[in-house]
């Protein structure tokens, strides 16, 4: 008997691994924030690949991190002079990485990320 792979959609194992390297990307980015940007482009690249697997959530997830993180840091940036800048790039900055954790647990366990 022989398996028939659709060109249209690859291989399973690749769109993991390239989500993983997103989401590494993004983890490395929560300290030194050049990586978070190519993580975010990376799976804003590579999502419509992910397109009917069950890591395509993980894609948008990526991405959901990057604009979110990038406006709460803005905003915690412009309100750090009135003191409650600090809450919130503390608070994003944990926000992102709850994301990026959980991100990492679900996508270890072959599950997709709840949006």
């Amino acid at each position: 008997m022989s398996v028939v792979v659709s060109n249209s959609i690859p291989h399973q194992g690749e769109v993991k691994n390239h989500a993983l390297i997103s989401y590494i990307l993004l983890a490395i980015g929560l300290f030194t924030a050049i990586p978070l940007l190519i993580g975010a482009v990376w799976a804003m690249i590579k999502k419509s690949s992910a397109l009917g697997t069950v890591y395509h959530s993980h894609y948008v997830n990526a991405t959901r991190v990057f604009w979110w993180s990038l406006f709460w840091t803005v905003l915690g940036f412009i309100t750090v002079f009135i003191l409650i800048g600090y809450a919130i790039l503390g608070l994003a900055w944990l926000w992102a990485l709850y994301r990026v954790i959980n991100g990492f647990a679900k996508i270890l366990a072959d599950e997709p990320y709840p949006l």
